[in-house]
């Protein structure tokens, strides 16, 4: 886990460092009790497995054994690059969840290309085109206008998860 320390209270600051990968940001002045409150709930966080952890993955057709790196859907294996599952592994871990643009470019390909939108808008229709079966109605990798992507489990808005 991440805490950032820092005299600066601006939000601005406070986003920035959240973005670039912080766990926490504590302003001073603090209290030692505080600090110690905030860094015992940083390591239950951490010490938690990430949702979607699991070994394996399941829904809509739709399967990922994340242990031996295979993909199928409709039990047709699909041959994805390192880069591709890379990126379809990091919005598994986050079922439901936005994930923005700058932070699947992160957890992809590292803090220096945070900003190279094309990268991954590249890379998303490619893994639409391998894992969706109508690319231009994604059912798994939905975009979010303005914000990133989601990947959506099978009938997730209906309430049913797969």
């Amino acid at each position: 886990p991440i805490l950032v320390l820092s005299a600066r209270e601006g939000e601005r600051d406070k986003v920035r460092a959240l973005d670039d990968g912080a766990d926490d940001y504590v302003s001073k002045p603090f209290g030692v009790e505080e600090l110690l409150a905030r860094i015992r709930v940083a390591l239950r966080h951490a010490a938690r497995p990430e949702r979607g952890a699991e070994a394996r993955w399941e829904g809509g057709g739709l399967a990922i054994d994340f242990e031996g790196r295979a993909v199928s859907l409709d039990g047709q294996a699909v041959r994805l690059t390192p880069t591709e599952y890379d990126l379809l592994r990091a919005l598994v871990a986050h079922p439901g969840r936005v994930m923005t643009d700058r932070a699947l470019l992160q957890a992809v390909w590292g803090l220096e290309y945070a900003s190279e939108n094309h990268y991954l808008h590249v890379y998303i229709g490619r893994l639409r085109r391998k894992i969706e079966r109508d690319p231009q109605h994604p059912q798994f990798v939905r975009t979010e206008p303005g914000v990133g992507y989601r990947f959506v489990a099978q009938d997730e808005e209906t309430g049913n998860s797969g």
